[in-house]
């Protein structure tokens, strides 16, 4: 059992958690693979469209009074448009927005955890066909990579996830080695429930 306070949010309930989703999230991305030099500004337009979706869906854990750990998610449709993919029928799709946690609380399982969470939402609950995320391409060779650094491929694969090497969408931030915005390709995961059980 995870020994945090842990609370779920749906749709415009999630304005109450704003804030502190947003430092999160600036403090999370500023690592690699992401590299986010966060602007609160940024994350009050990014994060905008989960207040406007009636079925998005937030999940997060505290210890004592501090946000450590959270994930989000919302139908495809509400998405940005160019998120969506001739492959897919985007009704059918549910997206996988954040998955954040601070370094001390990692390696307790959580990250199960939030994919557990996201997946009952949005299949069991609202009966989505098809769940993905995408995630930030990065050279091999890029600058700030940490010589110790190990993408999550492995831990998405179990999860029953497959890169969709056809599917890729651009986003724009700007980088902590930048001095302005500039576009990144990702790279998107997807799972077809209509084999699988949850």
């Amino acid at each position: 059992m995870i020994p945090y306070k842990s609370l779920r949010l749906v749709g415009p309930q999630i304005e109450t958690v704003l804030k502190e989703l947003s430092e999160l999230r600036i403090q999370t991305f500023y690592d690699f693979p992401y590299l986010y030099e966060g602007h609160l500004e940024y994350e009050k337009n990014y994060l905008n469209r989960y207040l406007k979706s009636p079925r998005s869906f937030f999940f997060g854990l505290w210890d004592q009074n501090q946000l450590i750990g959270a994930t989000t998610g919302l139908p495809l449709i509400d998405e940005d448009p160019s998120f969506h993919n001739s492959i897919v029928d985007v009704q059918s799709v549910y997206y996988f927005g954040e998955s954040l946690l601070l370094p001390k609380y990692r390696g307790q399982k959580i990250g199960h955890l939030f994919f557990d969470e996201r997946e009952a939402f949005a299949v069991k609950n609202n009966n989505f066909k098809i769940t993905c995320f995408c995630s930030v391409i990065r050279p091999a060779d890029h600058p700030l990579r940490p010589l110790n650094y190990r993408p999550h491929d492995l831990f998405w694969q179990k999860r029953g996830y497959q890169k969709q090497n056809q599917w890729l969408t651009q986003m724009s931030w700007q980088d902590r080695n930048e001095k302005s915005e500039t576009f990144k390709t990702l790279q998107f995961w997807m799972k077809d429930w209509t084999s699988n059980d949850i």
